[in-house]
């Protein structure tokens, strides 16, 4: 069984498949049978729930990747974080192999910000990360549980999530990974979010719909960017910013083709634009944070940021011309 199968559905599957009774569940585990049934029962009841039903049947079969604890939470990182910000849900169709995170705007016209794969949006659902999908519906639309924001702060803080109730325990994080040092902020909104419900004297959306998009493709570059052996400076990256064209362009896909696309993308910001994007983008500091970084006068810091979007906007559009 994989390492980062919760124990109760590890007896449940033992119990139910291969046949393996409940005392003798109970003297494996050092644990009065009771609990091995109390067990089996809850998880009984989650099948209800497409995903967690598709993740046992995947054990079942033999068909999931043997991955360990750690590792599960490293990748589910991203999404907890996503999904921890108000109006974000994870949609998940029927027989369709990937999920999408999408968030509601003020528009009405929902934002797609990642795609998450099926396997490990049923590894999730059933940790008990996430939850809300009815049986049902034909897109199951999950949310990030009280479990799941249990899990999350407890990455912030450093110290050893133990997964759900009655799962085991063993994860462990590394303090000085750039994306646990600001996560802090990323437990609540991030500026993008914020701003994106604020209007001007015309009523009019302050951050048009076009530049939220440009600050969400910066901060998904980021994030893969942090999957790479060793994290970027990016304190130390600002503190010189180079041209453009001392910038060599991504050639391969993957986490150092996104450090580039980020490093090209600030560099042609220059030194003002491209801290301000990457912190209040990629960091999610708070714009007061960045104003007194900066000695800038209280409420300065949403123009910068509408002004770093609009030129980040122009350069993915340069971009993709060259490209194309």
């Amino acid at each position: 069984m994989p390492g980062w199968v919760p124990e109760a559905a590890a007896h449940y599957l033992a119990h139910t498949e291969k046949g393996q009774g409940i005392r003798a569940l109970a003297r494996e585990a050092r644990v009065a049978p009771s609990t091995v049934s109390r067990r089996v029962r809850r998880v009984e009841s989650l099948r209800d729930d497409p995903l967690v039903d598709s993740a046992l049947e995947s054990l079942t079969a033999g068909g999931t990747e043997r991955e360990d604890e750690e590792a599960l939470a490293r990748e589910a990182l991203p999404v907890l974080r996503r999904l921890a910000e108000s109006g974000t849900v994870l949609a998940v169709a029927r027989d369709m192999e990937k999920g999408v995170l999408v968030r509601d705007v003020p528009d009405g016209e929902p934002t797609r910000l990642a795609v998450v794969e099926r396997r490990l949006a049923e590894a999730m659902a059933l940790r008990d990360w996430i939850g809300g999908g009815l049986p049902e519906a034909r897109i199951q639309r999950y949310r990030i549980s009280p479990a799941g924001r249990a899990l999350l702060r407890r990455m912030v803080d450093g110290g050893r999530p133990a997964g759900f109730a009655e799962a085991q325990a063993g994860f462990a994080f590394e303090s000085e990974d750039a994306r646990l040092r600001h996560a802090r902020s990323m437990l609540g909104e991030s500026p993008l979010l914020i701003l994106s419900r604020r209007r001007d004297g015309d009523g009019r959306p302050f951050l048009p719909r076009d530049l939220i998009a440009a600050g969400e493709r910066l901060r998904e570059d980021f994030e893969i960017a942090q999957e790479a052996e060793v994290a970027a400076d990016w304190e130390g990256w600002l503190l010189r910013v180079p041209r453009i064209d001392e910038v060599p362009r991504p050639l391969t896909a993957g986490p150092e083709a996104a450090r580039r696309r980020i490093e090209r993308a600030l560099a042609d910001l220059g030194p003002g634009l491209a801290d301000v994007a990457l912190r209040c983008c990629c960091l999610l500091e708070g714009l007061e944070q960045v104003e007194r970084r900066h000695g800038w006068s209280a409420r300065s810091g949403k123009v910068v940021l509408r002004i770093a979007l609009e030129r980040l906007q122009q350069h993915y559009r340069a971009e993709a011309g060259v490209i194309g």
